[in-house]
């Protein structure tokens, strides 16, 4: 998913990843014992989910179309949709990696 959203590899080894896109960095590190077992929960105190800007609510779509549906990922809350609850304009996709982490990609209009 990083890949498609322009992210580049800037750090790999084993346990440790870090991506970069030129402004936005994301490094990803696996716990050590004891925390590994605890098990993710995105409504216990932590990360709750992980939201990608992009420039067009037409990227949201293609995101979508070309890259989860492709791999018959599924999404969540009927998505993608528009939230006025959340702001005008607010138009996203979400759905789970593998651990159930709650990933977005939203777009969202400049304020006036």
């Amino acid at each position: 998913m990083l890949g498609y959203l322009e992210y580049r590899v800037v750090h790999e080894e084993p346990g440790v990843a870090g991506f970069s896109n030129g402004g936005v960095d994301l490094w990803l590190m696996a716990a050590d014992a004891p925390h590994d077992t605890a098990g993710f929960h995105r409504k216990r105190p932590g990360l709750n989910h992980v939201a990608f800007r992009v420039d067009d609510r037409a990227d949201v779509d293609r995101f979508h179309r070309e890259f989860l549906e492709p791999r018959g990922l599924p999404t969540l809350y009927g998505t993608p949709r528009d939230f006025p609850e959340y702001a005008p304009g607010y138009y996203a996709v979400f759905f789970e990696d593998p651990e159930r982490i709650k990933l977005e990609v939203v777009h969202l209009p400049p304020r006036r």
